[in-house]
């Protein structure tokens, strides 16, 4: 069995001694690391394992979101049937 990883989008909140407090969506916020890249308050980026490894842009941001809203639902039809 392979194992996946993923990393999540998130909307950047506040940004303080490189820690930020980022937005997932539906009021999940949470604190991540962002030493990695350089980012600022309204920025959107990528999250993995507490850390923002990458800067998105809004449109790449709400695809993904987008996406992952559509496999979730797949997965729940599934799961009643």
């Amino acid at each position: 069995m392979m194992a996946m990883c993923l990393a999540i989008p998130a909307k950047v909140m506040k940004v303080q001694d490189g820690k930020a407090q980022v937005d997932f969506g539906e009021g999940v916020l949470r604190e991540v690391d962002v030493t990695l890249v350089n980012v600022k308050v309204g920025d959107y980026i990528l999250v993995h394992a507490g850390y923002a490894i990458q800067v998105l842009s809004r449109e790449e941001a709400e695809e993904t979101l987008r996406l992952w809203s559509e496999i979730l639902e797949a997965e729940n039809q599934l799961k009643t049937k």
